[in-house]
């Protein structure tokens, strides 16, 4: 069976990619899984300065949860159990012990708008967007983006993406301080990437754990009380008829003319 994720360690960078292109790089709970298992395993290397999450294509990062498996979770409590899990793949990323760069191929959209914001840094091509828009499904964040998002760009525009299911571009994600770097037109994510990586390549790693160090402290500063409120609501919104109505637009939609 094919492996939802590959791995590779180069030079003190490492380096996850989701390799479901087929699938927009959906995020199964196993792929999520496995995710959480690289971060966690890599987290012992001791020569390890940076680490790179991507997705493979061109076209998305991450799509968000795989549909046809969240079409099983049904009512309430089975939604909290959900989002419980996956977010524990989201706190590996978060709290892995140096830096963490999403590299995003193609766009980042609900779910996966969640997994880039668990990134330190965002380096994007020149096409990819980022949305909140689980909106649209009639749910709320549920993997601790929510708490993410106001954390880098402010409650104002964080409420203002979320409310109108705004997907940015890279020119306006970078304005917001959404993006580090955007690769130019005609330059490749690689070598956007590569240039910004640089730089950190000339670093002890254990000074970049030391970087990671302060800025995970601040990060976690009350985010429990953060964390259980969005996935209360997360539950709730779930359960509710609106979120139903939602998903059988958005699937007949889908289906073929």
């Amino acid at each position: 069976m094919k492996r939802p994720v590959v791995t590779s360690l180069t030079d003190g960078v490492l380096r996850i990619c989701i390799d479901r292109p087929e699938k927009r790089n959906a995020l199964s709970m196993a792929t999520l899984d496995a995710i959480a298992a690289a971060f966690d395993e890599a987290a012992v290397h001791e020569d390890l300065r940076v680490a790179v999450l991507t997705g493979a294509g061109d076209k998305s990062f991450a799509a968000g949860g795989d549909l046809k498996e969240l079409s099983a979770v049904k009512g309430e409590e089975a939604a909290i159990a959900m989002a419980t899990h996956a977010k524990k793949a989201l706190t590996a990323v978060r709290n892995f012990p140096l830096p963490v760069i999403a590299a995003l191929n193609g766009d980042a959209l609900g779910g996966g708008a969640e997994l880039a914001l668990a990134c330190d840094m965002r380096v994007a091509a020149s096409h990819a967007r980022i949305g909140f828009i689980q909106g649209k499904l009639g749910i709320t964040s549920a993997w601790g983006g929510g708490a993410d998002l106001m954390r880098l760009v402010g409650t104002g525009y964080a409420l203002q993406m979320m409310t109108r299911m705004e997907v940015l571009d890279p020119a306006q994600a970078t304005g917001m301080g959404l993006y580090n770097a955007t690769a130019e037109d005609g330059v490749s994510l690689d070598d956007a990437l590569e240039a910004f990586v640089a730089p950190m390549r000339g670093q002890s790693p254990h000074v970049m754990r030391s970087f990671k160090a302060m800025a995970l402290h601040l990060r976690r500063n009350d985010r429990a009380e953060m964390d259980r409120l969005e996935t209360a609501n997360f539950g709730f919104a779930w359960a509710h008829p609106d979120h139903d109505r939602a998903v059988d637009r958005l699937l007949n939609k889908m289906k073929p003319a």
